[in-house]
C-alpha cells in the first residue's frame, strides 16, 4: 500500500483572497514504511510575503522570486502523488490550497476522499487533548529539531507521528524496504509470506512417548476427534 506523507507552506491562510502555496514537501510510504523517495518545490507565489507568513516559514518574496511557478511543477507533483492516499495533518487546509492552484492552471482537482486526515485520527484518539503537530511529537518523543516549518521536514515529522497514531512505527512489522534506486517503487514489492521448510524439524516426542499416545487415542474409540487428524 502506497501513501503520500504530506505538507505545505503558504502565503496566508485563504487561496480565495489571493493567498498561494510557496513550498511542497512529501514523503513516500510502502506498508507504512518509509522508501526513501520524497518530493520539495519551492514555489515563486508572485505576490509579496506577508510579515505573518514569513515568521511561520521564513520565505521571503526575494528567495522565492527566482523559483518555478505552480504551473511549471504541477504535473510532477500529480505524478508523485498519483492516486495515493495522502496523509496530511489538517488535511482540509492543504488540499483546500492544492485544488486551488490545480484549478488556476487548468489541471483536475484531487478528491477529497484521496486525503487522510491525521488531525482527526489524533483527536479521535486523544480527545480534549492538544493535538497540533509539535504537541503530537512532545506525545510521541518526537525530535522536532526546527526554529521554523518547512514543507518537507514537516512531512518528515509527520511521517513519524502518522505511524505512531496508528499503532507503532512499524506496524505491520514489514520485512522488506524499498530501495531508493527502484524507479517502479512499491507498486511491484512481492508480499511477504513465510515459506515452507525444506528439511522439516525432527519431532521432539520419543517413540516410547508416541505409542502411549497411540494407545491413549485408540482407548477413546472411533468417535475420538484425535483420529481426524491422522
Amino acid at each position: 500500500m502506497r501513501e503520500i506523507v504530506m505538507d505545505t507552506e503558504t502565503t496566508g491562510l485563504d487561496p480565495n483572497s489571493g493567498d498561494r502555496i510557496v513550498e511542497i514537501g512529501a514523503v513516500e510510504l510502502f506498508n507504512h514504511m518509509p522508501t526513501g523517495k520524497t518530493y520539495h518545490q519551492y514555489l515563486n507565489p508572485q505576490r509579496d510575503m506577508p510579515e505573518g507568513a514569513f515568521a511561520v516559514h521564513g520565505l521571503s518574496e526575494e528567495f522565492l522570486s527566482d523559483k518555478p511557478l505552480f504551473a511549471d511543477v504541477a504535473q510532477a507533483f500529480l505524478d508523485f502523488t498519483g492516486d495515493s492516499k495522502l496523509v496530511i495533518h489538517n488535511a482540509a487546509f492543504d488540499m483546500k490550497f492544492i485544488n486551488a492552484e490545480l484549478k488556476w492552471v487548468d489541471r483536475p482537482q484531487l478528491p477529497w476522499a484521496q486525503a487522510l486526515d491525521t488531525l482527526e485520527i489524533a483527536r479521535k484518539k486523544y480527545p480534549g487533548a492538544q493535538n497540533s503537530l509539535d504537541a503530537l511529537c512532545r506525545r510521541f518523543g518526537i525530535q522536532t529539531e526546527r526554529e521554523l516549518h518547512g514543507a518537507l521536514l514537516d512531512s518528515e515529522i509527520l511521517a513519524e507521528v502518522y505511524l505512531e497514531l496508528i499503532g507503532g512505527r512499524q506496524p505491520n512489522f514489514a520485512l522488506s524496504v524499498v530501495s531508493n534506486n527502484d524507479t517502479k517503487g512499491s507498486a511491484n514489492m512481492a508480499k511477504w509470506a513465510p515459506q515452507q521448510r525444506q528439511n522439516p524439524l525432527r519431532s521432539r516426542l520419543t517413540d516410547t512417548e508416541v505409542a502411549a499416545h497411540a494407545d491413549f487415542v485408540e482407548k477413546m474409540g472411533e468417535t475420538a476427534v484425535w483420529k481426524q487428524f491422522k
